[in-house]
């Protein structure tokens, strides 16, 4: 036997995991199952309660409030996204005025909840009706579905603005530098070699902000907009039956999981190049 086989460590295996119902895992599986029998009942309920005659009349209302939530969320999301980018100029921007204008809006639109936003200028530009009639403005405000448009326009603007703020500080500044030396200007490198990176770090941060705006026009049905909220509000006052909200809740549910979905797909599609 030689010295160098005596000698040789012996390799050791990681100890074998644990077997048998640990406290966490007989926890996930009492969630899972308390999950799945809500699931179940709620299935049930809707079987048992199936109305077609109901579900025949309210169905078109249904389609049409599920349009009015699209467009309001879709309109609201690219006015947002124009109006983001010069409030991220302005963030990003070393002038003390403009950025202190911007953080200031930034600050009171992600610090205030939507639905005062949307009362403040649905209701709080209704008092200014002789001089919005003055300067011609008056046949906007009056609209509930303007000040809607405008008050989640505002609002989205503001996330939308940090989500982008972000997305460009997390590319290094090395690629800056690296652009400057081959005479690239700040314009091309910002759309040809920072943007595209900073999107793909803000591709899911934008999806999670369409979420939260589809789940949150449900607001404007309090200002008389017949959004998927509002028609679920009005067919419940005329039946009283209370799975007209669960139509609701499975249609919003099915947006929601759809664009979860649609973002998840596009995120592998941009990212195939930093798999290996």
């Amino acid at each position: 036997m030689s010295a160098s086989s005596d000698t040789a460590v012996k390799v050791q295996r990681p100890p074998s995991p644990p077997r048998g119902w640990s406290r966490e895992r007989i926890m996930g599986w009492a969630l899972v199952g308390l999950w799945s029998a809500l699931a179940l009942s709620l299935v049930v309920y809707l079987f048992r309660a199936w109305n077609p005659e109901l579900f025949a009349k309210y169905a078109p209302s249904y389609l049409s409030g599920l349009r009015v939530t699209l467009t309001l969320v879709a309109v609201s999301i690219v006015l947002g996204a124009i109006l983001s980018l010069p409030i991220c100029y302005a963030r990003m921007s070393k002038n003390r005025v403009l950025n202190a204008i911007s953080y200031g809006y930034v600050y009171f639109f992600r610090g205030t909840p939507l639905l005062a936003q949307t009362f403040l200028i649905y209701y709080g530009f209704g008092s200014f009706r002789p001089q919005l009639e003055a300067i011609g403005l008056w046949s906007f405000f009056r609209e509930a579905w303007y000040c809607a448009v405008f008050a989640f326009a505002l609002n989205t603007a503001a996330y939308q603005a940090e989500i982008l703020r972000g997305a460009i500080e997390s590319v290094g500044k090395g690629q800056w530098e690296a652009a400057s030396a081959l005479g690239l200007s700040k314009l091309q490198t910002l759309y040809k070699i920072v943007l595209p990176q900073a999107l793909i770090v803000a591709l899911r941060p934008y999806g999670n902000e369409v979420i939260l705006m589809i789940k949150g026009s449900a607001i404007v049905a309090i200002i008389t907009v017949y959004d998927l909220m509002g028609e679920t509000r009005r067919a419940f006052s005329r039946t009283f039956d209370f799975q007209t909200y669960l139509w609701a809740a499975l249609l919003y549910l099915s947006l929601v999981e759809t664009l979860r979905h649609l973002v998840d797909w596009i995120e592998r599609r941009i990212t195939r190049h930093l798999h290996r």
